[in-house]
């Protein structure tokens, strides 16, 4: 497929809420700092303000109230098409479905981060990196745009006790003497600090709350207890590595010129691996309590617990506490927001679309979100879903797993639904 990487002015108008917002003349505009958190393998039903019971997050519901949460930001049910579509802004199916641990060459400097580069922001990644194997290819993320990373090797060695970190090119041998987790947020930190002079752009892609690589010739180190963490435990450490990254903040006064995402890659893991037993490792099922019901992780699934995830964005000041938003989000509109918040222009040809709007309580252009995985795809909207095979279906608001086929004469409302996503066009032409 021909990829259309032609420039185009972003519409002005989805600039104006941070214009008016941050200026009294243009000659005064100051561009926020932008951090995206993406946590691993954690869905809708892990954190306690969408209603997880299962799991303390008080720094994520702190945050939560500090800004705005958004209910309906879908993601890839897997992890690899998430970041593809995250880094691009384009779908997997319309860059030629990469292969599992790849990037398509052709786009390395077209990502999120060179766009942000270009703009003037200085760029970083630390945490997970997943779109090569290092050892192989250790200067892909510079060339992809990121000034700076710090990520362990995936499928190379572990992330969490005794990591295998690369940091801009090579391996940072001190790091196995360390636990990944802070590795990850101590190097994104000093970043953060080492020039007050230029606005930064970070992709804090968190290791948690993956369970351990579990495929090489010898199990990776276990906790000093003597097993791999918990979910619960993995879970519990990612909002207490969120909550010493926001006091970070908040100490050096940046908190008010930094707007904070934060989102997760699919939904909850399903199993999650506690101990390694006469060559194998286990993985015990993952459940979770999320309002009142007991569930399975979704991690896989198309339904909306491998897709639906949290959304929450807090920038004091610009963004109203404690407010919700309805607005649709897919993964490619990172790629638009951003883009838009640092006044870049953006590729034609995208299926990103900004959500700069949904800041400040106004409506966003994205009538339909879409996901694929495992050969099949959906498009939808809060309400109903059509994938497809032609499957057309309400879902359920309370019960992630839940999805009811609508057939036979349908009501006026799911008859409009129908022909709206009937009409949607995820797919490029070949």
């Amino acid at each position: 497929m021909k990829l259309l990487i032609e420039s185009r002015l972003f519409q002005i108008g989805s600039l104006l809420p941070v214009l008016v917002l941050l200026c009294t003349g243009l000659e005064a505009v100051e561009r926020p700092n932008i951090i995206v958190i993406m946590a691993d393998d954690v869905g809708y039903d892990a954190i306690g303000a969408y209603g997880g019971e299962s799991y303390p997050t008080p720094h994520l519901d702190d945050l939560a109230k500090s800004g705005l949460m958004g209910m309906h930001c879908y993601s890839m049910p897997v992890c690899h098409p998430t970041r593809i579509t995250f880094m691009t802004g384009m779908y997997p199916t319309n860059v030629q479905n990469p292969k599992w641990g790849s990037f398509p060459k052709v786009l390395e400097q077209q990502t999120i981060a060179s766009v942000m580069q270009r703009a003037g922001y200085r760029t970083v990644v630390t945490g997970k990196w997943q779109l090569a194997l290092l050892k192989n290819d250790p200067l892909q993320p510079h060339r992809m745009g990121f000034d700076q990373y710090c990520v362990f090797g995936w499928h190379e060695g572990p992330r969490y006790h005794s990591p295998l970190v690369y940091e801009n090119g090579k391996v940072n041998t001190a790091a196995q003497n360390q636990v990944g987790p802070d590795v990850y947020r101590e190097y994104l930190e000093q970043f953060i600090i080492a020039d007050r002079e230029k606005p930064f752009f970070a992709f804090y892609s968190m290791a948690l709350c993956h369970d351990v690589t579990d495929d090489l010739e010898k199990p990776v180190p276990y906790s000093p207890s003597g097993e791999y963490l918990t979910y619960k435990e993995m879970a519990v450490e990612m909002d207490r590595q969120i909550g010493l990254l926001v006091q970070f903040l908040t100490k050096h006064n940046l908190r008010e010129q930094t707007l904070l995402m934060f989102t997760t890659d699919n939904g909850t893991a399903a199993k999650s691996c506690s101990h390694f037993e006469n060559g194998k490792y286990i993985k015990p099922p993952v459940f979770s309590m999320f309002n009142g019901k007991r569930i399975q992780g979704g991690k896989g699934k198309l339904d909306d617990s491998g897709t639906r995830v949290p959304l929450i964005l807090s920038w004091p000041g610009v963004v109203k506490p404690a407010t919700v938003t309805d607005a649709l989000v897919d993964m490619s509109d990172f790629y638009a927001t951003c883009a838009a918040l640092s006044g870049q222009e953006v590729p034609a040809g995208l299926d990103s679309l900004s959500f700069v709007p949904a800041l400040t309580g106004r409506p966003v252009n994205r009538v339909w979100a879409y996901a694929e995985g495992r050969g099949q795809h959906w498009v939808r909207d809060q309400k109903y879903k059509l994938y497809g095979n032609g499957r057309f279906v309400e879902v359920d608001q309370h019960d992630l797993s839940k999805e009811t086929v609508l057939k036979g004469e349908l009501s006026p409302e799911a008859t409009q639904a129908f022909k709206k996503l009937q009409s949607a066009r995820p797919h490029r032409t070949q």
